[in-house]
């Protein structure tokens, strides 16, 4: 017996990066073509091999664009990403995560000086 498809994510953080990439083009963050551009740079590095452009590769190129404009460097992508995880593992099951139970936040996040303003 074979298993059911999927669709076009094999898991909700994929869907949510696709949406994310979505929203951030139409609100002019990037364009298609800078989009299309820097997926090409992080699927196919200089000297290396071509690598799948799966949602792996999205996240990173989201990231890279993000760093660019000066939106979210990698340290604090890094330093966000590991206070998810500890807020995770602190999460009650069935419980939202919320940085707020990372045992090591020290209160609200800072505001990022180079966050765009709505």
């Amino acid at each position: 017996m074979s298993r059911p498809d999927p669709g076009p994510f094999a898991e909700p953080w994929e869907a949510q990066v696709f949406a994310l990439v979505v929203a951030l083009q139409e609100r002019g963050l990037f364009t298609p073509n800078e989009w299309a551009s820097t997926l090409g740079r992080t699927i196919r590095p200089d000297g290396a091999p071509e690598e799948a452009a799966d949602y792996r590769r999205w996240l990173a190129t989201l990231e890279i664009l993000l760093a660019e404009r000066g939106i979210a460097d990698a340290p604090s992508v890094e330093a966000r990403s590991l206070a998810f995880l500890r807020a995770a593992a602190a999460t009650p099951h069935g419980e939202p995560i919320v940085l707020a139970n990372d045992p090591e936040a020290d209160g609200p996040a800072p505001a990022r000086p180079n966050a765009p303003r709505s």
